[in-house]
């Protein structure tokens, strides 16, 4: 019989292994599956949303930069944080000709009670097949995961965004837009 010190440090000598694993894991190989390769074209898509003509096409967005961002579910707190983030600094990526974009799974009335209720005005996008989520590498089982792309205006993209903390990633992403920016220049 094993004493309890030594259970509970191969506990803690497991659980770091796991972490460390998690931390230093390439990105290519996401828990959502593979990333699409950075600095080659982005996975083309179309999927409805709950804005304007009822569909929105990554090729509609050629002569501006994107922000692609896969959300497990809305009206839940780690995605209300991250959409309100994304919101409240829309004026800068406008400022920056970058178009943010949401997907879930969810459908397109539950987008349009989201936006309505937490004041978004950028399109969230119903991909409700996952068949988007898991061309970016971000589908798994029956919700998108957390993670983030940003796509240059001729369609290439340029970063993968996979260990996500709600509260700061927009402004992580905003940084990191303005830093491609300047070497676009």
């Amino acid at each position: 019989m094993i004493s309890r010190r030594t259970f509970l440090t191969s506990v803690f000598a497991c659980c770091l292994s796991i972490l460390v694993w998690c931390h230093f894991a390439t990105p290519a190989l996401a828990l959502g599956g593979k990333l699409p390769p950075v600095n080659q074209p982005a996975p083309q898509f179309t999927l409805p949303t709950n804005t304007g003509d009822g569909e929105v096409s990554l090729s509609d967005l050629r002569g501006q930069w994107v922000v692609l961002y896969f959300y497990p579910k809305d009206f839940t707190a780690g995605c209300t944080l991250e959409a309100k983030r994304f919101q409240q600094d829309l004026p800068k990526y406008i400022d920056k000709n970058a178009q943010i974009i949401g997907v879930s799974a969810d459908s397109i009335d539950s987008h349009a009670e989201f936006c309505d209720s937490e004041g978004l005005k950028f399109p969230l996008l119903a991909d409700t097949t996952g068949e988007v989520s898991k061309a970016y590498g971000s589908w798994i089982g029956v919700v998108s995961m957390r993670h983030s792309f940003l796509i240059d205006p001729d369609g290439i993209l340029r970063e993968t965004f996979v260990k996500v903390n709600p509260a700061i990633h927009s402004t992580e992403v905003l940084a990191r837009l303005e830093e491609l920016q300047k070497n676009t220049v």
